[in-house]
């Protein structure tokens, strides 16, 4: 997820980088479109560092799990459910995987092991939905 933001932010990867992931954000109605392509971009990037290092995990988990809800309910929810038909498939499976890591925890050599949201739990994963979700809602309605 981090490769993808960073597409979104810095064109690297083949992305587009922020005019193009800017224009595309508002060719679906959000407006303006460069400072969602901002946001869904941060939340890729830092969500997805932040998963990779066990770093701030219910947070980062709530980020991938919001822009992954935005993704299903703007782009890729008309196309059915598989990947290969442009479907949800990836986005779910991103969606429940950061879901997963929060309530199970971000394992022994995350740097959240100091901290009591480190080993998981339905706190963090509640959290983690709740957060994602209120923030994917947010961001919709506007």
């Amino acid at each position: 997820m981090a490769g993808h933001g960073a597409q979104k932010l810095f064109g690297l990867f083949g992305g587009g980088g922020l005019t193009a992931t800017g224009n595309g954000f508002a060719e679906l109605g959000f407006r303006p479109g460069k400072l969602f392509a901002v946001i869904a971009g941060l939340s890729e990037f830092l969500g997805g560092l932040g998963l990779a290092l066990g770093l701030f995990t219910p947070l980062a988990a709530a980020a991938l799990i919001g822009v992954m809800i935005n993704a299903m309910a703007t782009v890729t929810g008309a196309h059915g459910l598989w990947e290969a038909d442009g479907g949800v498939e990836y986005s779910v499976c991103i969606t429940v995987v950061a879901l997963a890591v929060a309530a199970i925890g971000p394992g022994r050599l995350a740097v959240d092991r100091f901290f009591r949201w480190g080993t998981g739990g339905w706190g963090p994963a509640a959290f983690a939905l709740g957060l994602g979700g209120v923030a994917a809602a947010i961001t919709l309605s506007l």
